[in-house]
């Protein structure tokens, strides 16, 4: 789940104690120029779950309501990475002396908590990493310890942050723990803004939650940013089908989401691009001829390899429902299986009588004769 600035920061980073600038979120530009009104001189910050929306035009400054009104009424509707700027957060304008950089995300390495500063905020966090990876400091977190004052002052040890140190020092184990609070897999300040004034606030907040824990944070998980969907996409959610739709010309129907994401890749391995990704083990074998429909509805369709793995799902039930879908759609486009596991025997069976196809002993064969179908 991706969150929106405004969102982060009002829910998540102040409650932790972390500072962020005043400002009220605004759907419309009448909004924005009472918003002004009330603040001051702001910034104009388009609410998209994405990056580089400076560079977009999604943010800009606004002195007076007449012109925070202006500015608002050319950032609504815009589109900014695939998704549309419904609403625009009007932010108290800062003084900056300088930036810094700061996150907590999931390092899947060491499966800890992962740490991250930098003194170089407000810049491509991954182009420092790769061209002066020096500049980025990182604290994997033992979880028996935590992460506090102490752990806070070595990662900075060395670091010339003037005034601002004592204020890390105290925001960065809050960052600890708000992403802790909230299951977050990401919180990413940058940039973490020394002000003029000597206040050390958030600028800027990405937030991102682990799907799985949505029911222990529902109510931030209302909150949640959609994310932009295809109409087939939409299909698929209002089908109970976890369906993606991609630009490749290779569909994929199989069972279970590792499974699927193999034969993704396998795809890739050799020269094909798949068009979707959609799985359909579990109770979803059901809804084959929902499935099919959602993958064959896709224009860019050419071929379909279908890849069954039984272990405690039967390939001859999850083979019987998609047999059946095929027969009732009669699609023109060429299918390949690979079929393996419990059931297998009968599932082979049922597709060679039923649809006169012969399914391939190897995965990779089965996905190889679907590519070339496909060119």
């Amino acid at each position: 789940m991706n969150f929106l600035e405004h969102v982060a920061k009002a829910r998540v980073l102040a409650p932790a104690g972390i500072p962020v600038p005043k400002a009220i979120h605004c759907v419309t530009a009448e909004d924005a120029a009472v918003a002004v009104a009330e603040l001051g001189p702001c910034m104009v910050k388009a609410q998209v779950p994405t990056g580089k929306r400076g560079k977009a035009g999604g943010i800009r400054a606004a002195m007076t309501p007449d012109e925070a009104r202006e500015v608002a009424d050319a950032i609504l509707g815009m589109t900014i990475d695939g998704h549309r700027v419904e609403s625009v957060l009007l932010e108290e304008r800062a003084a900056i002396a300088r930036e810094f950089y700061a996150a907590i995300l999931t390092d899947t390495e060491s499966r800890t908590p992962l740490l991250l500063f930098s003194t170089e905020g407000g810049m491509d966090i991954e182009e420092v990493a790769a061209t002066r990876p020096e500049a980025l400091r990182r604290h994997r977190v033992d979880l028996d310890h935590g992460f506090g004052e102490a752990e806070a002052r070595a990662l900075l040890d060395g670091l010339d942050l003037g005034p601002a140190r004592e204020r890390i020092e105290a925001i960065l184990p809050a960052l600890y723990r708000a992403g802790g609070s909230v299951d977050a897999e990401l919180i990413e300040i940058n940039p973490l803004a020394l002000l003029e004034d000597g206040r050390v606030v958030a600028l800027d907040c990405k937030l991102t939650l682990d799907d799985a824990a949505a029911f222990r944070n529902s109510d931030l998980a209302r909150d949640a940013s959609p994310e932009p969907m295809t109409a087939l996409e939409r299909e698929g959610t209002a089908q109970g089908l976890k369906f993606i739709q991609l630009d490749g010309n290779v569909g994929v129907l199989a069972n279970g989401a590792g499974l699927t994401m193999t034969t993704m890749d396998v795809i890739g391995h050799c020269g094909g691009r798949p068009a979707n990704f959609l799985e359909i083990g579990g109770e979803a074998y059901t809804k084959s001829e929902a499935a099919l429909k959602l993958v064959l509805a896709n224009p860019g369709v050419k071929s379909l390899v279908v890849n069954f793995c039984g272990a405690f799902a039967r390939t001859d039930v999850m083979a019987e429902g998609v047999v059946t879908a095929w027969k009732r759609l009669n699609p023109e486009v060429p299918v390949f299986f690979s079929i393996h596991g419990t059931g297998e025997d009968e599932a082979v069976r049922l597709v060679r009588e039923g649809l006169g196809v012969e399914p391939y002993d190897l995965m990779e064969d089965a996905v190889q004769a679907a590519v070339e179908a496909a060119r």
